[in-house]
């Protein structure tokens, strides 16, 4: 197998957890649509760049993290990727089938302010931080994912925004349960390939 048909399917996999991670940003997104009501350029893309650098951000840290204790891990890297994959994937499965009611009671303005939007973009980039690590064996391809994922996250925002404005208390998607599926999935890929030699 050439080193740029593996290139591409890494890259394939990290978009595919770029989607995983960003199904926070896109539920909390919605949330603040409901709230919002009416669309402004502004405060969305501020949100969306916001959520999309902090993931990118976090990203970033666990995989500078995940070198110091690189040879730690060099034997077992396929489990340990398997295994926060699956620790991630099933804390996002249980945060889905829980009940969420969306606090509107703010006003619009202190809704996207800095001081509201900074917590939330560290809230939801949490999973990022831990995800980082499992990148830690593929450094020739770690600029290219932390850019995939943060721009995904920041698309999924932008569009979460507009999905809850638009459609309101009607959208009920449980995108927390479809990302833990989607990053569990990745992790059983990685697993079974490193099984299989390949």
């Amino acid at each position: 197998m050439s080193s740029f048909f593996l290139i591409i399917m890494d890259i394939f996999s990290v978009i595919i957890i770029g989607v995983g991670l960003a199904m926070d940003c896109f539920a909390v997104s919605v949330s603040k649509g409901i709230c919002a009501k009416k669309f402004y350029i502004q405060q969305t893309l501020t949100m969306a760049f916001l959520f999309g650098f902090f993931q990118a951000l976090m990203t970033l840290i666990g995989y500078f993290a995940g070198l110091t204790f690189m040879e730690m891990i060099k034997k077992s890297d396929h489990w340990v990727a398997f295994g926060l994959l699956t620790l991630i994937g099933g804390k996002m499965l249980f945060e889905g089938t829980k009940k969420k009611d969306s606090d509107c009671n703010h006003t619009q303005i202190n809704s996207f302010s800095f001081i509201k939007l900074i917590p939330l973009a560290l809230a939801t980039s949490i999973d990022a931080l831990a995800t980082g690590i499992i990148f830690v064996p593929y450094p020739q391809i770690i600029g290219k994912s932390v850019a995939i994922i943060g721009l995904i996250s920041l698309f999924f925002s932008f569009i979460g925004m507009m999905i809850g404005i638009r459609f309101g208390k009607g959208f009920h998607l449980k995108t927390e349960i479809l990302g833990g599926i989607i990053l569990i999935a990745i992790g059983l890929k990685i697993l079974i390939e490193h099984s299989l030699g390949m």
